[in-house]
């Protein structure tokens, strides 16, 4: 599962789950917040360039996956090719988008 930014390209042949309201609506936060409360995420991955570019995302995300990994976005974005599905968020800040690899509750 990927929550994205209003910037982040969506392959062609991954579900697209569009909640775009009005700009910045509804945020990264707010659906990053949601879905944590309802999956079991086993890992996360961010662009490298989140540590600069939005420090603060960075840090919230960083807390929340001591062992979070980082890759380049351009490898970011080919691995959302792999995504069960795309959360499109009409976030504005740069690179807020992360892939949650899940498992089970059990």
């Amino acid at each position: 599962m990927v929550i994205a930014d209003c910037g982040l390209s969506i392959p062609e042949g991954v579900k697209r789950i569009d909640i775009a309201l009005k700009k910045g609506t509804p945020s990264f936060q707010e659906v990053y917040e949601a879905l944590m409360y309802h999956m079991v995420v086993e890992q996360a991955i961010v662009a490298r360039e989140m540590v600069e570019e939005n420090e603060a995302l960075y840090q919230k995300v960083k807390n929340d996956f001591p062992t979070l990994e980082m890759v380049s976005h351009e490898k970011f974005k080919k691995q959302t090719r792999h995504a069960k599905a795309i959360i499109r968020t009409d976030e504005a800040t740069p690179y807020a988008n992360i892939i949650l690899k899940s498992g089970v509750i059990f």
